[in-house]
């Protein structure tokens, strides 16, 4: 099998609400809610200038089409949003709070070199937002 991962598909508790974070809190383009034509359909997507594609979708739509309980372990996954300067970090921190995430760690000097904080999306999904002097081109 060739790695390769298309899409990242996050457990939301309220779609319209998890979309306005994204949306209108973060500033990311999407064309809103699709598929609410169909029973447990309903999902959001975001193209990410990678290819890569974030989506929204309900938890209990996720569980109900894979034929398991609903689950809530949103911390299992770090999403990380590398950027390419100290105070670009802090202008992403900031603009995720005001859009109401939950700040974990300030932004700070970290060991290995670099600068990055951490904060938790209004389900609970984690990010870490880091500056890496070594991929910096």
């Amino acid at each position: 099998m060739n790695p390769s991962i298309s899409v990242i598909t996050l457990g939301v508790d309220d779609l319209k609400r998890a979309l306005a974070f994204y949306q209108d809190g973060l500033g990311w383009e999407t064309k809103g809610i699709v598929g609410e034509d169909f029973e447990n359909g309903a999902v959001a997507f975001f193209k990410l200038p990678s290819g890569l594609r974030l989506a929204l979708w309900p938890r209990k739509s996720i569980a109900a089409e894979m034929g398991v309980d609903v689950a809530k372990n949103a911390n299992e996954v770090l999403l990380s949003h590398n950027v390419s300067s100290r105070s670009e970090v802090d202008a992403v921190m900031n603009e995720a709070k005001l859009a109401g995430a939950t700040i974990l760690h300030e932004a700070k000097d970290l060991f290995w070199g670099g600068y990055g904080g951490f904060f938790k999306d209004p389900d609970g999904h984690i990010w870490e937002v880091t500056w890496n002097p070594a991929w910096s081109s």
